[in-house]
């Protein structure tokens, strides 16, 4: 479990793919320290496992499912990644509960200044979007955020100038991929109101080129 309140940026040194997933490598310093073979790390929102450690970086095995729905696979030598290790339960929550369960892949389409800020807008499928409400929370690239609007198809967020600094929301721009998960804490509640036939079902969804190409099929 994470709070949502990356510790570092780090870089990725390599990604080697395979037929059965794939082998990422990331440059870090600040969280090395304390991150054992067998431990938990959010990279950019995913929940990953340790499997080995240098001096400079720590490797972790990516599955064909978590290249499937994270943009994971899409990163290259040098590009910036969040970091966060798992959270203690004897401090303090600075943002909100992440599980590291990446939702859906989102796109960044408007990036504009708004005072000493930037409003990030950013296009969500549907079955992402019905867990996201004003003011609610939102994990953005594993950055915990508050949602200031949403759409039928995206939703905005205020970059204040030290988040902008120390993730890679301060990065993005129009066209860029993000990895998005919504509050657990609402699919919990969905789910129980579902069994109690209190809530309408999941929408089913829609199979298109977009869905066949992230699970692989094209």
């Amino acid at each position: 479990m994470f709070s949502g309140i990356v510790e570092e940026m780090g870089a990725v040194r390599s990604l080697d793919t395979s037929l059965a997933g794939a082998r990422l490598t990331v440059l870090a310093e600040a969280i090395l320290a304390d991150l054992p073979a067998g431990s938990s790390v959010s990279v950019s929102g995913a929940c990953l496992t340790v499997v080995g450690t240098t001096g400079r970086d720590f490797t972790v095995d990516l599955s064909a499912e978590t290249l499937a729905v994270t943009m994971l696979g899409r990163l290259k030598s040098g590009d910036p990644v969040n970091l966060e290790r798992a959270m203690r339960l004897n401090e303090r929550i600075g943002g909100h509960l992440v599980a590291g369960h990446v939702d859906a892949i989102g796109t960044v389409r408007d990036r504009r200044p708004e005072g000493g800020s930037t409003l990030l807008t950013i296009e969500a499928p549907a079955d992402a979007l019905r867990y996201c409400v004003a003011k609610g929370s939102i994990a953005v690239d594993g950055v915990s955020m508050t949602i200031n609007a949403v759409t039928d198809r995206s939703f905005s967020v205020m970059v204040i100038p030290h988040t902008a600094k120390v993730t890679t929301l301060g990065l993005k721009k129009p066209g860029d991929a993000v990895n998005l998960e919504t509050d657990l804490i609402g699919r919990y509640v969905e789910r129980l109101l579902q069994e109690r036939g209190q809530a309408p079902s999941a929408p089913a969804p829609v199979i298109d080129r977009d869905y066949l190409k992230k699970r692989g099929l094209l």
